[in-house]
């Protein structure tokens, strides 16, 4: 039995409680999102491999056309749980649970596609990018090249300046929060557009760190006392109509210790750095705001007109 501290520092992603995977299965965006990469990228009579399978829901939309599915899970509760309800969908036979752990598995054969949701946002917490590294090194030393189809195929992180409410009926309480994408929230200002800080691509080898340092223009007068932090992930790539299928996860708003007072046309410098499956807290304590330029101390700049 894992303790809390295992599961967070080494299993999160891999230890998901049941009632989690439950929630994945009722957020229609990202079932849409995965049903319709894998319609894409697995053809019929390939093999596919899933890293992480919880429910099996991803290893079940790849049964449709593939041949055989090999869905790996350590979670013994959730081997059961995905082994009971494959049972009661059409080709789920297709579909072999293997109660593993995902950085030592491999399968018997060469695969055609892998699929791996241990996604959190910013690839903090879970184990995606060190599952796959791993992953890609041990497939290629059994079986050589070429390698696999990944999905997601890619990601794409963005940081954002805002200025966020912390006001809870009265209490104040500058905590980390998690915000749908598409919605507005009347307490969250946007100071600058985001800017993109790193791009993963799994078909290449990939660093298990992240450093940055960035300049924003400010939009606005205000006070920047949060980051915005996006993931975008690129699930499938789709060629021949120059598109991709996407899954955006929540936006995670994390609070600075202390805000920064700005004014339009002021220049923010922001920087950060963190591993791939680190600790939010890791994140917060790593990341500095600073005004590079005050606008309003730089001398004014003349257009001539010209009749």
């Amino acid at each position: 039995m894992l303790n809390e501290r295992e599961i967070e520092s080494c299993y999160l992603g891999q230890f998901i409680p049941v009632h989690y995977h439950h929630n994945m299965l009722m957020d229609q965006n990202r079932m849409h999102g995965f049903k319709s990469a894998i319609d894409y990228a697995v053809k019929p009579g390939a093999k596919v491999l899933e890293l992480g399978g919880g429910t099996g829901v991803l290893s079940w939309f790849a049964a449709a056309k593939a041949d055989k599915v090999y869905c790996v899970e350590f979670n013994p509760d959730m081997v059961k749980e995905a082994r009971k309800m494959l049972a009661l969908n059409p080709n789920g036979e297709k579909v072999e649970v293997v109660h593993a752990d995902a950085f030592e598995y491999l399968p018997p054969e060469p695969v055609d596609v892998v699929i791996c949701e241990m996604i959190h946002v910013a690839m903090l917490r879970e184990k995606q990018v060190e599952v796959i590294e791993s992953f890609k090194r041990r497939y290629l030393e059994r079986f050589g090249g070429p390698l696999p189809i990944f999905l997601p195929e890619a990601v794409i992180m963005a940081v954002q300046p805002l200025q966020q409410e912390y006001d809870f009926e009265g209490f104040y309480a500058p905590i980390v929060q998690f915000q749908e994408t598409g919605m507005i929230y009347s307490g969250t200002q946007e100071m600058a557009p985001p800017a993109v800080y790193s791009i993963i691509d799994f078909n290449q080898p990939n660093e298990l760190s992240y450093s940055w340092e960035g300049k924003f223009i400010v939009e606005r007068d205000g006070q920047i006392n949060a980051m915005r932090f996006v993931t975008k992930n690129i699930l499938a790539v789709v060629p021949e109509r120059s598109s991709t299928i996407d899954w955006l996860n929540h936006y995670m708003t994390l609070p600075l210790a202390s805000a920064v007072k700005v004014s339009e046309g002021d220049v923010l410098q922001v920087s950060f750095q963190y591993r791939a499956g680190g600790s939010i807290p890791s994140l917060q304590a790593s990341l500095r705001v600073d005004v590079l330029y005050e606008a309003a101390l730089q001398p004014q700049q003349y257009v001539p007109a010209f009749a």
